[in-house]
């Protein structure tokens, strides 16, 4: 699942949220075992419509319990990597 993006600091917030356990054959989805998330930051696209972006995961213990919550976190895991990224270093460049 995704959602709409944000900009934050001059750059794209992609929340990624997505089920923590694939769904058995036959089932739609596994909504019961909680969600996962991770956040792609990406640079606006340019005129040429060519930007990076990279995708950091949320290493978490526990499942999110719902794809709210999950949406969040991986927000506010972005705007954290953005806000502590020094000046001299662009956090798609960040060696995590």
């Amino acid at each position: 699942m995704t959602t709409g993006f944000r900009l934050y600091r001059g750059l794209e917030i992609h929340p990624l949220v997505y089920p923590r356990h694939a769904a058995e054959p036959g089932f739609g989805h596994n909504y019961d075992e909680g969600f996962d998330a991770a956040v792609r930051i990406q640079e606006p696209g340019g005129s040429e419509g060519v930007s990076r972006s990279r995708v950091f995961p949320l290493l978490v213990a526990k499942a999110f319990q719902n794809a709210g919550d999950a949406r969040r976190a991986s927000t506010a895991y972005a705007e954290h990597l953005i806000d502590t990224c020094s000046q001299d270093t662009n956090v798609l460049d960040l060696e995590l």
